[in-house]
């Protein structure tokens, strides 16, 4: 299965690597960046997550929440989270069925076990707003801020047409 832009995002709950719960349906309201990595602690892993946190207080003005997934186990996305300084929440998916759900195993040169490299954004209602594939580690958190930022404008300019 893949999620598609236009469909409800998959719902889940699930314990981040420092023992919070999340639940992407209590998540409405704000936008959601859920973005999947193949590997905790890699180099383009590592670059992205902290790509990421740098960016956090402009995803937090756009009114989005940044949240991480990887096949790694609880233990190594803390480490993981440690290591890069990282403030967002990290799920880990060692059963691998959020990545099912959300069609992105087999990540790393397409290695069965592990995460494809994709990034979501979620509205404010849960629905698939954007979906980017193969994402670069190095560019593409600069590239999903300027894709919120268009939907967002887009949205304003239909509420404004009425």
């Amino acid at each position: 299965m893949s999620v598609q832009v236009g469909q409800p995002a998959p719902d889940f709950t699930r314990r981040s690597d420092d023992g919070r719960e999340v639940q992407l349906s209590a998540l409405r309201g704000g936008w959601v960046v859920l973005y999947f990595y193949p590997r905790a602690s890699s180099a383009g892993c590592s670059i992205e997550a902290q790509r990421f946190e740098a960016a956090l207080p402009e995803f937090e003005r756009l009114g989005a929440q940044v949240v991480g997934v990887s096949t790694d186990t609880e233990a190594r996305q803390a480490a993981f989270r440690d290591s890069c300084s990282l403030s967002y929440p990290l799920i880990p998916d060692s059963d691998r069925s959020l990545c099912r759900t959300y069609g992105v195993i087999g990540g790393l040169g397409g290695l069965l076990n592990m995460a494809a490299r994709a990034t979501f954004l979620i509205d404010p209602q849960g629905a698939v707003a954007w979906v980017h594939r193969s994402a670069n580690p190095m560019s593409h958190v600069t590239g999903t801020l300027a894709e919120l930022e268009r939907q967002q404008a887009a949205r304003a300019g239909q509420a404004a047409r009425g």
